[in-house]
């Protein structure tokens, strides 16, 4: 088993950067893909950002590209998400994800956090 803790979320303003962690404990060693979702009010789950094959292939989502930069620190056992130049489009919950597998549809991860909330205002 895999736990998922993120961090870093809370009220910003837009224009703004910010900085979300998460954290890895149990059986990492296991994983190959790590991910980061968003959750908008009224919107469907989207898939941001993830690491595949432990950190040989990355996928950005088209609209985020350029703003975000999904990373991995093995020493801290944490991914973590950087997005700069905050829109209050941004706004929702951000969760963290995780797969023993090297290929993973967005449904099918394994492991998810409890997600961090991330309010932008104008």
């Amino acid at each position: 088993q895999v736990q998922l803790q993120e961090s870093g979320g809370g009220l910003v303003q837009a224009g703004d950067s910010l900085s979300l962690s998460c954290v890895a404990s149990g059986r990492t060693d296991h994983i190959q893909t790590w991910a980061w979702f968003r959750e908008r009010p009224g919107k469907s789950r989207e898939f941001l950002a993830a690491l595949y094959r432990s950190g040989r292939d990355t996928y950005y989502l088209d609209s985020v590209k350029g703003r975000f930069t999904i990373s991995r620190d093995v020493a801290k056992n944490t991914v973590n998400l950087q997005v700069k130049i905050l829109e209050v489009e941004d706004t929702g919950v951000y969760l963290c994800a995780a797969d023993p597998t090297s290929d993973p549809m967005p449904g099918e991860f394994d492991f998810w956090g409890q997600g961090t909330q991330v309010i932008v205002s104008s």
